[in-house]
């Protein structure tokens, strides 16, 4: 991605442009250990691969560790983002939310009218409706990414604030379609730790340890609880405040949010999601059946986040232009509109979370989930990034 007029004028990068750096960065890290997942489980390590994955450390394997745990941190991050955007950024006003907030809506509704489409009649398999649903906001960054300066900036933006409320709506998904058995005594103890939380933000306390040390606790006791461990993250995100108001332009330092996040995208982007992936992404195609492969779930998420996401995103965002609810992305053509709704079809991440929350106890099923999700992915990014060449022949951009 270019260095935009801010850094080459010698200023810090702002903290959204930060952001997509290392969303975009970080999809291309994701995508080796992905492919390197898929090398492994075909392969003579496949065995120790499953092996340690399944192996226990503590309470819990350590496949679980990774999905329940480090997961958690991803969560944290995508809280701390959607907050951060919602107060202080690019989603900070109704106008600005206007064009992604109905490109996300279509983009969730489009791919699970799909997948329903192509599994009806099954009540196993219409439990992972939601998995076309969600948008991986680095890959789809990091696929933007390779285009570099043939592709307007306002894109990468407007990308990037529909991936953050295609999160905010997974989230939301998760809590309240995805949740096991509840446990009434340790959802209270939750709610009290959340009073607490709640309590050090109301009060203006700005040490982040203590935020962190209560988030700690909430995780244990979401994850005893019920719910799934990794929404603690996402409460853990809403209590931290953000000091927008006393801040300087360029001083961040001031703002736990805002320290929290510069200290997560990193280690999120680096090491949590490749680790996810790589844990995650491993499909021996060799022991799954056919039926499995070519079966409904797998064409289901395929077609969903292929043809779902297309028509949900682009039908979204040309009813918003077309009836002048909102103006389209500065520079942006069109064509490139429609390239970003391909690539809004990589699913990856969000997608593979909520095949496992779907179906638990059917491995059958997971891996049906997990060939649709790579193949409508790679899909969609192969061609958006096609058609977004083909569309900037002849034009260039200046990422500013």
């Amino acid at each position: 991605m270019s260095v935009d007029a801010t850094q080459t004028a010698g200023r810090k990068p702002s903290l959204f442009r930060s952001f997509l750096d290392h969303s975009a960065s970080g999809g291309l890290v994701l995508m080796l250990a992905s492919a390197l997942a898929l090398l492994v489980a075909n392969s003579g390590l496949a065995s120790g691969y499953r092996a340690a994955l399944n192996a226990y450390v503590g309470p819990l394997s350590l496949l679980h560790w990774i999905n329940d745990a480090l997961m958690a941190l991803f969560f944290l991050m995508v809280g701390l983002e959607i907050k951060r955007e919602m107060l202080d950024g690019q989603l900070a006003t109704w106008g600005r939310r206007i064009l992604p907030g109905i490109a996300a809506l279509g983009g969730m509704a489009a791919p699970a009218l799909v997948y329903v489409a192509f599994n009806l009649g099954d009540a196993d398999a219409l439990r992972g409706w939601a998995v076309p649903a969600a948008t991986d906001i680095a890959f789809a960054l990091g696929v933007l990414s390779l285009l570099g300066s043939r592709v307007p900036a306002s894109l990468k933006v407007f990308l990037a604030a529909l991936a953050i409320l295609d999160d905010l709506c997974a989230v939301l998904i998760i809590a309240v379609f995805y949740t096991a058995e509840l446990s009434l005594p340790m959802l209270g103890y939750s709610a009290v730790v959340v009073a607490l939380l709640i309590g050090l933000n109301r009060g203006g306390v700005t040490r982040l340890w203590l935020y962190l040390a209560l988030g700690a606790a909430l995780w244990v006791l979401v994850l005893k609880s019920g719910v799934h461990a990794t929404l603690a993250g996402v409460v853990l995100a809403l209590a931290i405040p953000l000091r927008s108001r006393t801040a300087k332009p360029d001083d961040t330092a001031i703002s736990p949010l805002h320290r929290l996040e510069h200290a997560l995208h990193f280690p999120v982007a680096f090491i949590v999601l490749p680790i996810f992936g790589f844990a995650n992404a491993g499909v021996s195609f060799g022991g799954v059946a056919p039926e499995v492969a070519m079966g409904s779930v797998s064409i289901g998420v395929a077609a969903g986040l292929f043809l779902g996401k297309q028509l949900g995103v682009f039908g979204g965002t040309w009813l918003a232009l077309r009836t002048g609810l909102a103006a389209a992305p500065a520079g942006a053509t069109t064509l490139q509109l429609y390239g970003t709704a391909l690539l809004c079809g990589i699913g990856f991440t969000m997608s593979l979370f909520i095949g496992l929350l779907a179906f638990p106890a059917h491995p059958e099923m997971q891996d049906a989930v997990k060939i649709g999700v790579i193949a409508g992915s790679v899909l969609s990014g192969v061609l958006g990034a096609g058609v977004l060449a083909f569309a900037a022949r002849g034009r260039r951009y200046a990422n500013t």
